[in-house]
């Protein structure tokens, strides 16, 4: 399975950047009336707010005392407009869905070589906290590594790690502001989750140790584990995590205050990896259904993008076992196929 992703990987990237580039220079061709939008959100809010199936992630405790009913819904498109059902309101921890950003951060500070060469984009075939997996790849120089990339935890510590700054407090500036920038809003941790998470988090103090011994962490990964853990404590709403993911469906400018956060250029790499890794082991399953590049947080936030068209955002925070918000996968399957969010889909003539 890992050899078949890994051979898939750089066709799956050239059609992902292909679709964005062309959607991105042409976002009008989304033409859904307003009422429409709304409508499928809506639809959708009714038919899955009293599914109870799934539960909150519970090996960090703060996680498991959210309310597990909480459920937000969120769409943000090209005008700057959201269209939303649900709460809007509630905070919960970002969580991997921060990989992306911290992806995106070094990215653009650093250029799409920079994730590829020094850490990799491939798929892992693995558990996204696995160990073994970490000790069954070997950095290959100017290549980065066979079945790593920066959405899973090794990765993405080792992405933090990459951030640029003297201090800690000048990287985490780096961080917050990062992800500030794409939600259009100033952004905070939640302290409780935090505080929960470095208490419990022993499993990335030791990836991060071996990260650092196989060359993916060039110093101080004790550094990059904390501010790893502190990005993943970021409290998001629904809305911001919808317009966050708008921000890269419009060629990295936020549509609701105007700012370009990221080269155009640079988000097709972005899109790429969250295309083939965003939703953990099902990540593969759920580009097969959307054709959407997404991505997922054990909080139970996930975000989704259809280049050119619409970010989408839904909270919902019981999960499968594969670690997935169960309401936030039907909710935006639902919304991207009534307003023809596949990009890979493209109607007769």
């Amino acid at each position: 399975m890992k050899a078949r992703i890994a051979m898939a990987w750089p066709l799956v990237r050239v059609a992902v950047t292909a679709v964005v580039v062309a959607l991105v220079l042409a976002p009008s061709a989304f033409a859904q009336a307003p009422a429409d939008i709304q409508k499928a959100v809506d639809a959708a809010y009714a038919k899955y707010k009293d599914l109870k199936e799934g539960k909150n992630a519970d090996y960090i405790p703060a996680l498991a005392r959210v309310d597990p009913n909480l459920f937000g819904i969120a769409v943000v498109t090209a005008d700057g407009k959201v269209y939303s059902a649900g709460d809007l309101k509630t905070e919960v921890s970002i969580q991997s869905i921060s990989k992306v950003f911290s992806a995106a951060q070094v990215i653009q500070e650093q250029g799409l070589d920079s994730i590829a060469m020094q850490i990799g984009v491939d798929a892992t075939g693995a558990r996204f906290n696995s160990i073994i997996a970490i000790e069954g790849v070997k950095m290959v120089a100017g290549a980065g590594a066979p079945e790593m990339n920066p959405l899973v935890n090794p990765g993405a510590i080792s992405a933090t790690s990459m951030v640029k700054g003297a201090t800690a407090d000048e990287v985490w500036k780096k961080i917050i502001g990062t992800n500030n920038d794409f939600a259009g809003r100033q952004l905070s941790v939640l302290q409780d989750v935090y505080k929960s998470e470095s208490d419990s988090n022993q499993r990335n103090q030791a990836i991060g140790a071996l990260m650092l011994a196989y060359g993916y962490i060039k110093a101080n990964w004790q550094q990059a584990v904390d501010l790893y853990t502190r990005q993943c404590s970021i409290g998001v709403n629904a809305k911001d995590l919808a317009t966050m993911a708008a921000t890269l469906a419009f060629g990295g400018k936020n549509p609701v205050t105007g700012k370009q956060v990221m080269d155009a250029d640079r988000v097709p790499g972005v899109l790429a990896i969250m295309a083939t890794a965003g939703l953990y082991d099902d990540s593969g399953k759920w580009l097969y259904r959307t054709g959407l590049p997404a991505k997922s947080g054990v909080g139970g936030g996930l975000i989704a993008v259809s280049p050119g068209k619409f970010g989408i955002a839904v909270i919902a925070p019981p999960l499968d076992d594969a670690g997935n918000s169960v309401k936030a996968q039907k909710a935006i399957a639902d919304i991207s196929n009534a307003l023809g969010g596949n990009p890979y889909k493209v109607a007769a003539k």
